[in-house]
């Protein structure tokens, strides 16, 4: 019945600071973006790959309570081939990474970092 993910939310401060690093650190492209009036806020569809992202801006949403461990949504993980490599990647695009370290659970290599508005994000074998 569920055979896949349809897309990401993401409730972002600042429209450009945001765009900045989906679009031109992580290679995310814009499929559609809209002006809701009646919110006065965008809708932007972002894709990478099989990865969409529904990003809302909104100035004046709460901030997250706790890092990482709010109740909802912890973090999203992104599939990588190679970790070392993907973090290398972003570090050259002016993105800090945590160190590379290994999943306890299921053994893969693994590394954190954050967008702009501090969502945690990881990359994964």
């Amino acid at each position: 019945m569920l055979n896949k993910t349809h897309h990401i939310a993401i409730i972002c401060s600042d429209y450009h600071r945001s765009m900045a690093f989906y679009v031109e650190k992580l290679g995310f492209s814009v499929v559609r973006e809209v002006w809701r009036e009646e919110r006065k806020d965008y809708l932007t569809m972002l894709q990478n790959g099989d990865v969409m992202l529904e990003l809302f801006t909104k100035p004046d949403a709460p901030a997250r309570p706790t890092q990482p461990e709010a109740l909802g949504l912890r973090h999203l993980a992104f599939h990588v081939e190679n970790v070392e490599a993907a973090a290398a990647w972003l570090n050259a695009r002016g993105v800090e990474t945590e160190p590379i370290r290994t999943d306890p659970v299921n053994g893969g290599r693994m590394t954190f970092f954050r967008d702009p508005d501090g969502l945690p994000l990881e990359l994964h074998e």
